[in-house]
């Protein structure tokens, strides 16, 4: 019986130190160390892109600054030559069109002829001039056509300033008055157009149940050209803040908010916190300060590539 018992003791004492051996032909298991896990979180949330990167992508980068939050109204409205600037030009005497000198978008100055036309009354020919400078915006007669008085043949325009008219339904009626701020998309890429309200109509359109907020925009560049529709966005009230940045630069990551701001040649994501917005910009409280040099447009790109460098990290 002793002699059994020493043969287990034996066995166990034999696998104890086999399975000892085998641990010991294991390769180590590795820690990250406080310290490393630090410098991997760091690395984590930063990502560096070159200038030429940056410009290839589209990163729009802009400066945080202060700003001003607008609660805005967003209005449709169709761009009109300005009516106290628009003359119609029609014969003196009915007769037949002989020469056309002028044509739709012609730039005429005062005094420029516009056609020859020859009097049935005297069979001479007269000049049909222009009455103001500006632009041949329609014109109604043909060479050999018969004209009288009863119609204009030419239409003459000034466009260096044109009417906005932009549709207020009646729920927002009240809140529109003459003067208010209205920022102008002139749909060509540029700048918004500032403008004020100089005129409300008295009267609304039963079918639409609107009525016009009129607008008028000087128009030097031509950036507006009447007859095309136009969107407006008016100011109801503005909060100077202290620090804002596009709506665009936002990002999630990892359910924090974030903002990409340069540094050096990398981006860091600073969390933010964020206060007021309006379409464009956002109030932010803390995490970027004035003078930071952030990705505006296109953050979304900075985002993929700082998640690119840390799946490669993980390996």
């Amino acid at each position: 019986m002793k002699a059994i018992v020493r043969y287990s003791v034996f066995i166990l004492v034999a696998a104890a130190l086999a399975y000892g051996g085998y641990r010991m032909l294991l390769p180590a298991t590795s820690k990250t160390t406080p310290t490393e896990k630090a410098e991997k979180e760091e690395h984590a949330d930063s990502v560096a892109l070159s200038d030429a990167k940056i410009q290839a992508a589209g990163i729009e980068l802009a400066k945080a600054s202060p700003g001003v939050l607008r609660d805005s109204l967003l209005l449709n409205g169709i761009v009109q030559p300005n009516q106290e600037s628009l003359v119609q030009v029609t014969p003196r005497f009915p007769g037949i069109v002989r020469d056309v000198r002028k044509r739709i978008g012609d730039v005429v100055q005062k005094g420029d002829v516009l056609a020859l036309i020859e009097s049935n009354q005297s069979l001479t020919q007269y000049e049909l001039k222009a009455a103001l400078a500006g632009t041949v915006i329609d014109r109604q007669t043909t060479l050999g056509e018969y004209v009288s008085e009863q119609k204009p043949a030419f239409v003459i325009a000034d466009l260096s300033t044109v009417w906005v008219d932009f549709s207020v339904y009646r729920r927002d009626l009240k809140r529109v008055s003459i003067g208010d701020q209205v920022f102008i998309d002139p749909a060509d890429g540029g700048t918004a157009i500032e403008a004020k309200v100089s005129y409300l109509s008295p009267v609304g359109s039963s079918d639409t149940q609107s009525a016009i907020a009129r607008a008028i925009v000087t128009n030097s560049e031509q950036r507006l050209r009447p007859g095309l529709f136009i969107t407006g966005r008016l100011t109801l009230s503005a909060k100077k803040v202290g620090v804002a940045v596009k709506s665009s630069a936002l990002q999630t990551v990892e359910n924090r908010t974030v903002v990409f701001v340069r540094n050096g040649e990398k981006f860091d994501a600073r969390d933010v916190e964020i206060g007021e917005r309006d379409p464009h910009l956002v109030e932010i409280i803390f995490g970027v300060l004035e003078g930071d040099v952030y990705a505006a447009q296109n953050s979304f790109i900075v985002k993929a590539e700082m998640a690119k460098g840390a799946g490669s990290d993980e390996h």
